[in-house]
């Protein structure tokens, strides 16, 4: 028997309200920390419920839900009972799973939740139950064909999983892609994001690499019957090689980046994609900044702008504008920086947009005001830099762990450079202290130009003692 069609669920949507799915989904992370849950829910996830795609959360999610809003049950939010979803109603209409090997039986394989959702394991004393659509993966996961590397290295970069050492090179297939091999090439990318998010790059690029390759491997095993289908693979293919090649960007592979933003550039055009295309060339504009190619800093990021004009995401464009500033404050370029800045903020209040891009998650003040902190540092104005960056620190989000040591190393460099001597290493010191769970190359390589910059003020105590604690890490320069 055919499951029935997704209802909408409105009572979630309204209680979201003005906020936008990245935003509101970054309310249920911290309201999950609040009391003790862990979720990497994303703006996909929110648009997954609201679509009526996940009638009932798991019970992580059921328990932050419940938490943010007191006083109401799970049929106020929109869901349907548990029992309704997994119990024998349920069974009844569910299509036959593919068999399950026997480590899938005991529970003790590695699963990944897709949506954001803590996983659960039977027979280690927790939940057996995950969410509808972690239960598709896992049968995904069953299969034979190049989702098999997909799923298991997407496994291995949940947490834990050795498995990904052991995975064989993803293999041809005449066999097309189906719905639950795009899934796993999505959930790949989501999940590559929430760890480089908490952790940083330089852990997880040569990991990460390996569900790119699959993925690339199902584009070439055969077009899917369905063209949404063959268009949600090539977005996620490219969306994989942009987060690929942020890991190797973030971890100083500049050379690698440059091929996998590339890559990622030629995949959006082929399938016509302008979100991809826009943000593939945001992040070349931002490698070209830092590899010091400052006019293809500006004309990629004027390419994106391009590509972006018909997104109705504006939030995208102002992105886009600040990437474009940066690149004319490397060049010296005062009036066309001072323009572009500008430019940024009048799209950026415009407000947050339904269209926005699921992957600019991390786009809100915090990182407007980091970048506009590194506009007027490339200018030389250190003290107006050191002012954004501290608001930059001042507004993250401390979920975006990597991003917070980042601002903070900026703000470091800024005091140092403005003449603050023992500001800049009382920041220098709260660097070091998330070092033990960032692994970033950016974020060494400035925190050690910092040191270099206040190293003629080494007689002050607050100084010295920054100086020998980084001397002590090894970090690298």
């Amino acid at each position: 028997m055919a499951l029935s069609r997704a209802v909408p669920n409105l009572a979630f949507r309204r209680l979201r309200g003005r906020r936008s799915p990245g935003e509101f989904a970054a309310a249920v992370r911290r309201a999950a920390r609040e009391i003790g849950e862990q979720v990497a829910c994303d703006a996909r996830y929110i648009g997954r419920v609201e679509a009526g795609e996940i009638r009932c959360p798991n019970y992580a999610y059921e328990r932050v839900f419940l938490h943010m809003f007191p006083g109401l049950s799970l049929k106020d939010l929109g869901f349907c009972p548990r029992e309704h979803v997994r119990g024998r109603a349920a069974r009844a209409t569910a299509p036959t799973a593919p068999a399950m090997n026997r480590a899938d039986r005991t529970g003790r394989a590695d699963r990944v939740d897709t949506g954001g959702g803590r996983s659960h394991t039977s027979g280690t004393g927790k939940s057996g139950d995950t969410s509808e659509e972690s239960d598709v993966l896992r049968r995904a996961f069953m299969t034979s064909g190049p989702v098999t590397a997909v799923t298991v290295v997407a496994a291995s970069l949940g947490l834990g999983g050795t498995a990904a050492a052991a995975v064989p090179p993803p293999r041809r297939t005449a066999r097309p892609a189906c719905d639950a091999e795009v899934l796993a090439v999505e959930a790949a990318v989501r999940r590559i994001r929430l760890l480089d998010d908490r952790h940083g790059a330089d852990g997880i690029y040569r990991q990460a690499a390996q569900p790119l390759r699959a993925a690339h491997a199902l584009l070439d095993s055969g077009m899917p019957a369905r063209q949404s289908v063959a268009d949600r693979l090539y977005a996620g293919a490219g969306e994989l090689s942009i987060s690929v090649g942020w890991l190797a960007h973030d971890s100083g592979r500049f050379d690698d980046a440059r091929s996998h933003y590339a890559e990622a550039l030629a995949t959006a055009r082929m399938a016509n994609d302008p979100g991809v295309e826009a943000h593939a060339f945001a992040n070349t504009s931002f490698l070209a900044k830092d590899s010091g190619r400052y006019r293809e800093a500006v004309r990629t990021a004027q390419a994106g702008r391009r590509a972006a004009r018909h997104l109705a995401s504006p939030r995208l464009l102002s992105l886009l504008s600040l990437r474009e500033a940066a690149g004319w404050a490397k060049l010296g370029d005062r009036t066309n920086c001072e323009r572009s800045l500008s430019r940024a903020h009048g799209l950026f209040d415009r407000g947050p947009s339904d269209a926005d891009p699921e992957w600019m998650s991390f786009f809100g003040e915090p990182e407007l005001e980091s970048q506009e902190a590194l506009c007027h540092a490339a200018l030389g104005d250190w003290s107006r830099a050191a002012r954004h960056a501290h608001r930059a620190t001042a507004l993250q989000d401390p979920h975006f762990a990597r991003n917070l040591a980042l601002y903070r190393v900026e703000l470091a460099t800024d005091l140092a450079r403005a003449g603050a001597p023992d500001e800049a290493a009382a920041a220098g010191h709260q660097v070091l202290d998330a070092l033990d769970a960032v692994q970033s190359s950016r974020i060494h390589t400035r925190l050690a130009a910092t040191a270099r910059v206040l190293l003629p003020q080494r007689r002050l105590p607050e100084v010295g003692a920054f100086l020998d604690r980084h001397a002590s890490t090894n970090v690298r320069a």
